[in-house]
């Protein structure tokens, strides 16, 4: 059921156990970066309005996962990432017009500090690559007028044992639907295909480096995701280093 902004609440409980286990995929329990870098999302270069083109597919995206990509989609959210082993990408927001796409968004982020897999396990630091539906949102911070369901709750405060960069790490989040439970809160700790498969993988906000397995980006990136990205539309994200996008 579509709830729009309007925010979830859940059982304390259950949100404590989701913080657990959310923290571990999204931050780690080295605080993310496993380094003291104090750099902040808002030291990231600014969004670029991208030129508006048409275009008739993704680029620089490969038949096999173009054809992942549902047909009812007017929504993609590209992750370009800049190799196997490297933490750097650009994501980059394509709407579909008609039978074309236009580019309409992009930003320079962050994926796994180790990279990108296609066989992602809990704890190995890299970002799963794939096509994956965008289904939920939340943060600790108000709602800012999110099209997908959101839910407000402190159980997404990074601890403050963590390196300050990244504190705010998870004021904003939108769930990857990788191994979780689409229609339920992004740090719910259901994982279908079991805890070994990693899960708790999110778009969330840019602390300058590396995830443990999360896309990052700046928090203006993710206040027009959350705006912008629409349940009727069926946004989905297409992640992975430029090689295996390309394969």
């Amino acid at each position: 059921m579509r709830i729009g902004g309007a925010m979830r609440t859940t059982a304390v409980a259950a949100a404590c156990g989701a913080l657990l286990m959310s923290l571990a995929a999204c931050g780690g329990s080295d605080g993310g970066s496993g380094g003291n870098s104090d750099a902040q999302s808002g030291d990231r270069p600014p969004q670029k309005q991208a030129r508006t083109v048409d275009l008739k597919r993704i680029p620089d995206v490969g038949d096999r996962l173009q054809k992942q990509i549902p047909a009812n989609s007017r929504q993609v959210v590209a992750v370009y990432g800049e190799g196997k082993d490297a933490a750097d990408s650009t994501i980059v927001l394509y709407t579909k017009s008609g039978s074309t796409w236009d580019k309409t968004r992009s930003w320079e982020g962050h994926n796994g500090k180790k990279g990108w897999t296609t066989n992602h396990r809990e704890g190995d630091k890299r970002s799963p690559v794939g096509v994956f539906t965008l289904s939920d949102a939340g943060g600790v911070l108000a709602d800012p007028g999110a099209q997908l369901p959101y839910t407000r709750s402190a159980s997404f405060q990074a601890p403050r044992y963590w390196a300050k960069s990244h504190w705010h790490d998870f004021d904003y989040v939108i769930a990857i639907d990788y191994n979780r439970v689409k229609g339920t809160s992004p740090n719910d700790p259901t994982r279908p295909q079991g805890q070994s498969k990693g899960g708790s993988i999110w778009l969330h906000m840019d602390h300058g480096s590396g995830t443990s397995a999360c896309v990052s980006l700046p928090k203006s990136g993710m206040e027009y995701l959350l705006r912008t990205l629409d349940p009727d539309q069926h946004p989905v994200v297409v992640m992975g280093d430029k090689a295996d996008l390309k394969a």
